[in-house]
């Protein structure tokens, strides 16, 4: 037993050669001599080699799109634009259920989602007494002398005024009507073309309470006004304010441009104006 298992040994010490000979000439063209153990190693070598060189061409070379389920680049390309388009769609009916959601709130008389009122964190007080003093006389008459001509005099201070007449509208902007009021056909504002990229002003003071962009109507500005009013600026090239931002009548808010898909046909304004709820003709109240 014993001398089997040294033959063993020496066998796995044995030296082999392996050569090439020409057949012709029986001269010994290359030789190689290796131990079993030798040979053992090499093969092992040589096999971890092509796996790792195969390894490398599937992982970084265009061989691995040979393989039966991979996809290929379009598949790829269209499979990312997919999910920018989902993830653009999800955005756009966020924006929209906040626009419907803020203008069911106007029409209804409450607060916009998007303002902030910060409570009365004082505690209670009691009864307030208010007493009309000299000083308060005097700061009254300034501002009535500051707001002599303000564009928005007399509209601010009363909620309850139903007489338009008195308000000044400033025009967004000056141009040619393309497109005039029409409830039937559902289109509540006016259309009025006018250099690109021309500055839109807001019609009266107020606060922004929507901005965003719809597939119809494309880059979109809401402006609260006193006295229930709300102006409606659509299909700008891009947009100068945010929700939440105060601003006055005759300061620009945005940009003229023709965005959307479906309801333009070229650079123009789309100017509405709301009263309680319901459209107003704008052409009646303001000169463009």
């Amino acid at each position: 037993m014993a001398k089997n298992d040294s033959r063993k040994k020496r066998n796995w010490r044995d030296k082999y050669r392996f050569s090439v000979v020409n057949d012709t000439t029986f001269q010994e063209i290359w030789r190689i001599k290796l131990t079993q153990y030798n040979a053992f190693l090499l093969i092992t070598a040589i096999v971890l080699f092509i796996i790792g060189a195969t390894a490398s061409l599937l992982a970084f070379t265009n061989l691995r799109e040979m393989i039966p389920g991979y996809p290929d680049i379009t598949m790829r390309r269209n499979i990312l634009m997919s999910a920018i388009r989902l993830d653009s769609l999800e955005k756009e009916l966020e924006r929209r259920d906040k626009y419907f959601a803020n203008l069911n709130a106007i029409i209804s008389g409450k607060e916009p989602a998007g303002s902030y009122s910060a409570g009365d964190t004082t505690g209670y007080r009691g009864e307030v007494t208010f007493r009309k003093t000299p000083e308060d006389s005097a700061l009254r008459a300034r501002v009535e002398n500051e707001e002599k001509y303000s564009l928005t005099v007399g509209s601010v201070s009363s909620e309850n005024q139903t007489n338009l007449a008195s308000l000044h509208f400033f025009p967004p902007v000056k141009g040619i009507i393309s497109g005039k009021y029409d409830p039937r056909t559902r289109h509540f504002g006016t259309d009025i073309v006018t250099k690109p990229k021309s500055p839109v002003s807001a019609a009266l003071d107020g606060t922004v309470i929507f901005t965003g962009w719809t597939m119809e109507t494309g880059f979109v500005i809401q402006i609260q006004h006193p006295n229930n009013i709300v102006s409606v600026y659509k299909h700008n090239a891009n947009l100068l304010k945010e929700t939440g931002d105060k601003v006055r009548a005759g300061e620009p808010i945005s940009v003229v441009g023709g965005s959307g898909e479906l309801y333009t046909s070229g650079p123009h304004l789309h100017f509405e104006i709301w009263y309680k709820g319901s459209p107003l003709d704008p052409e009646k109240h303001i000169l463009f």
